[in-house]
């Protein structure tokens, strides 16, 4: 029997041609996104969901989809699925990471262009029979000082083409290289800088829990006055009632949105303050990238429906089907790894070094390096996959090295990520054993051996007697439960390490109370 793919979103209707000429049965239905109770009730007939960004992929929907083995984004965003419960049940996502960067990052340009000469209003009034050549009094480019937040994929080409158009260009984000910056044509800055420079200011960053509500009033408040702000990204990355407010005050001179918390934005705060121009999510919304991102969809999730091939997935690397079995306890090993690594870096890396020992040398390396670049750029970049990951620590100048070598010491396979930043250099081994389960064998130089679960506490200390005592004592105060306990240290009296699972996500009162424990030097809160 052929699988069946539902497309529940407007798409390109050369993507349902290619489902077809590839032996996919297709139903497509581009408005039963928006139906939730019809959703629900069909989607257990399907082995393949074919969406942009109006389906909402619910832990509800997952549930349902008993059927279900691939959702397919056509487009980058994946805000609208609900990643964890697909992956616990099996199911592959997929996106399409850099059909519609081109795209996004015109649209940017071009609110920038209709804020500096106020075109919408100006286009209203003459229509409406005004000739109100003295009202409309816009502002140059050539020269201002653009801000760009998060110069990733989509930043860097804003970046390109703000430099084209004679500005200057400053630029806050964590992963871009001094190297980079100086290829792009555009000053590494700070987010204080940024606000405090810019002229215009323009956001091309995932929406994260470091980067929601990355400008609000007290970031407003650093800006310069009449700066203009532009939000082609993600709702919520701006406080949209902050901005109004300095809209209406004359601090901000205008801004443009083609993105809002709540969509679609049949009405919102920013729509009734003045100098603010809206668009409906168009980013994406060009010809060309309509067809590429449908294309690309539509081909990748075919491939996985009658061949098993998997490309552009979140949640799973690109591998053989003759390699998985071997490949896969490893591949889980090198996320681990990767994810503990990029939830405790803050600052830009300039390098990461992987070391495969033993048996795991003799594998696809190149599968288990994108499995723990991915993890270790995801705090940073939510949709950064397996296959996007290599070509993205490339862009951001981020320098990538393997070494292979035969078993050296006491266990079979090992393997060894360090991170370079622009302040440390931290490293993290971890080993499969016989069951097949991955283990931490190694922090910062440290022997220890744990098991990571979903709810860990990393807590580096000095090692003076007490330590224990207190902070086991604190967690049963809150009435939070120790499943695991790992320890480690350097020597007798220096520096030690406790890796703790614990049933239940941890709250930021609780992480503050742990932090200023005597002897406590960092405690973090990771989970996986």
């Amino acid at each position: 029997m052929a699988p069946r793919v539902l497309i529940s979103d407007k798409l390109s209707k050369t993507a349902v041609q290619i489902f077809k000429d590839r032996g996919v049965e297709v139903d497509y239905q581009p408005d039963l996104g928006k139906d939730k109770e019809k959703l629900l009730e069909i989607i257990g007939n399907y082995d393949g969901l074919a969406i942009r960004s109006n389906t909402k992929v619910t832990e509800k929907v997952i549930a349902a989809a008993g059927n279900l083995r691939v959702i397919g984004r056509a487009g980058i965003g994946v805000d609208n699925v609900d990643i964890p419960a697909a992956t616990a049940k099996g199911i592959i996502v997929m996106n399409t990471p850099f059909g519609n960067s081109i795209t996004t990052a015109e649209h940017a340009i071009a609110m920038m262009f209709a804020l500096a000469r106020q075109i919408p209003e100006a286009n209203a009034s003459t229509l409406a029979g005004k000739w109100e050549k003295n009202r409309f009094m816009g502002v140059e480019v050539t020269g201002k000082t653009l801000g760009v937040i998060g110069c990733g994929n989509i930043g860097s080409i804003v970046a390109d083409r703000a430099v084209g158009l004679k500005m200057r260009v400053i630029a806050f984000d964590p992963f871009l290289s001094d190297e980079r910056a100086l290829t792009l044509g555009v000053e590494k800055v700070d987010l204080e800088t940024l606000f405090r420079r810019s002229d215009f200011i323009t956001l091309h960053t995932p929406l994260i829990e470091k980067t929601r509500g990355i400008i609000d009033a007290k970031a407003i408040a650093q800006m310069k006055d009449g700066v203009r702000i532009i939000n082609c990204a993600r709702g919520g990355l701006v406080v949209e009632a902050d901005l109004a407010e300095a809209l209406k005050s004359g601090k901000v001179a205008g801004a443009a949105f083609d993105v809002f918390v709540e969509e679609p934005a049949t009405d919102n705060v920013l729509f009734h303050a003045p100098n603010f121009i809206a668009t409906p999510h168009l980013g994406a919304s060009t010809t060309e990238a309509q067809e590429n991102v449908a294309l690309q969809v539509a081909e990748q999730m075919a491939d996985y429906l009658t061949k098993g091939a998997v490309s552009n997935a979140l949640n799973m690397p690109s591998i053989t089907a003759e390699e998985a079995p071997r490949l896969t306890p490893f591949v889980k090993l090198a996320e681990q790894l990767g994810s503990f690594a990029g939830q405790l870096t803050d600052t830009g890396i300039t390098g990461i070094r992987l070391e495969y020992e033993g048996d795991v040398a003799g594998l696809n390396v190149k599968a288990l390096t994108a499995a723990a670049l991915a993890a270790i750029l995801r705090p940073q970049l939510q949709t950064v996959n397996m296959v996007s990951a290599p070509a993205i620590a490339r862009e951001r100048g981020i320098a990538v090295e393997e070494v292979r070598r035969e078993q050296q010491g006491a266990y079979e396979n090992y393997i060894r990520l360090t991170v370079l930043t622009e302040k440390q250099e931290r490293s993290v081994a971890g080993t499969v054993f016989a069951d097949a389960r991955p283990r931490i064998i190694q922090i910062k130089g440290i022997n220890m051996e744990a098991e990571l679960g979903r709810h860990m506490l990393y807590i580096t200390n000095r090692d003076k007697p007490g330590f224990i005592g207190r902070f086991a004592s604190l967690l049963g105060a809150e009435g939070i439960n120790i499943a695991t306990f790992n320890l480690g240290r350097r020597a007798a009296g220096e520096d030690a390490i406790a890796l703790v699972e614990v049933d239940e996500a941890i709250s930021d009162a609780v992480i503050g109370r742990v932090a200023a424990l005597e002897g406590v030097v960092q405690a973090k809160r990771l989970s996986f």
